[in-house]
């Protein structure tokens, strides 16, 4: 008899409870498919990097967006996706329900941006960019010259120029400036397998060195197949401790027209000018592809010191000066397109040391 009881009051107190489950599980439901409002008052509303969970459903109910911010609060901690939060602005609006605005925010539905880097661009032309989008401002852009910052990225240069890694990139509207440059700094070194890292020991260059020899090559070669031959001129001029001349080293920071190269152009003081400084310039150019980074670090076998741009996007190599200013004089005739470049080629052949 007593256990008939027992069993008989564990019924009714398991029946009440699960009828208060049944009721809070459908109020529940009723809160997150009920939106505040019918009416689609949009607006972006920001999550700041650094924000739990809480600090984000706070926030959107101080812009309206929700009413009630348990019911919320308590989806995330029973999906335990409460930590999953992702910042960024995200357009929400009250006429959504709480479950769509909750799937908005664990999956970081956030506005994105897409930008995509070119092999060969300039901070400047980065910069551009990312001022466009909004991505970043005049001020937080001096991170890219930022002593301590560079430092904290391990990056030995004067800038972050060439660092920078050419790809697309998808990033949220209202990312830190800093996240977005030490992600595209993360990208370059995801990009140097264990090889590679060796082969910069095995060559006695650092990281730098080889990025702005990189960054030179890409500048200079319009072939493909020209990078490791283009390479190797500049190696062996390194070897032989001639100056580089590389023409793009001239204008950097300058202008951009390389076709538009002059006398005064060559001969201008910069620290980045090989043609009044001794071996590599202190940084890179511009930001080279992968496929100049690896013909930086293998060179091909050849023992040529001077090339010269063709009409076609080649170049004609050469191993002596004579035979360099022999090939100047053909190609000035037959690309009037670089015909004030080219003057200037054979003008400055008197050093015997000029590469392209």
């Amino acid at each position: 008899m007593l256990m008939k009881k027992i069993f008989q009051r564990f019924s009714e107190i398991s029946a009440v409870v699960f009828i208060f489950g049944l009721l809070a599980a459908i109020i529940m439901f009723i809160n997150l498919v009920t939106p505040v409002s019918f009416k689609e008052n949009w607006k972006e509303v920001r999550i700041p990097e650094g924000s739990t969970y809480s600090k984000a459903i706070s926030i959107l109910q101080g812009e309206g967006i929700i009413n009630d911010r348990f019911v919320l609060i308590l989806l995330g901690r029973i999906t335990m996706k409460d930590r999953r939060i992702r910042p960024g602005y995200y357009n929400l609006s009250s006429s959504m329900t709480p479950l769509e605005i909750f799937d908005q925010l664990i999956n970081g539905k956030a506005i994105h941006f897409t930008i995509t880097i070119p092999e060969g661009d300039t901070l400047e032309d980065i910069r551009a960019k990312l001022s466009e989008l909004k991505l970043i401002d005049y001020e937080s852009w001096k991170l890219t010259r930022d002593s301590i910052f560079l430092k904290s990225l391990d990056i030995n240069a004067p800038s972050l120029e060439g660092y920078l890694f050419p790809d697309t990139y998808i990033f949220a509207k209202g990312t830190e400036p800093a996240t977005i440059l030490k992600t595209m700094v993360q990208r370059l070194r995801e990009n140097f397998d264990p090889s590679m890292t060796k082969r910069i020991a095995e060559l006695g260059m650092c990281e730098n060195d080889v990025l702005t020899l990189a960054s030179i090559i890409e500048k200079e070669a319009y072939l493909d197949e020209e990078r490791a031959v283009i390479s190797a001129v500049y190696h062996n001029r390194l070897k032989k401790s001639m100056r580089l001349q590389a023409d793009p080293t001239a204008i950097y920071g300058v202008h951009t027209c390389l076709s538009c190269i002059t006398r005064a152009d060559l001969r201008r003081k910069t620290p980045y000018n090989t043609y009044v400084i001794d071996g590599l310039p202190p940084g890179p150019i511009a930001c080279p592809g992968l496929k100049s980074i690896k013909a930086a670090l293998n060179p091909a076998k050849v023992n040529y010191l001077y090339f010269v741009a063709k009409n076609d996007g080649s170049h004609y190599f050469s191993r002596t000066n004579a035979e360099h200013s022999q090939a100047v004089l053909i190609y000035r005739h037959s690309n009037e397109n670089n015909s004030t470049r080219n003057d200037q080629e054979t003008t400055d052949q008197t050093d015997n040391t000029r590469a392209n």
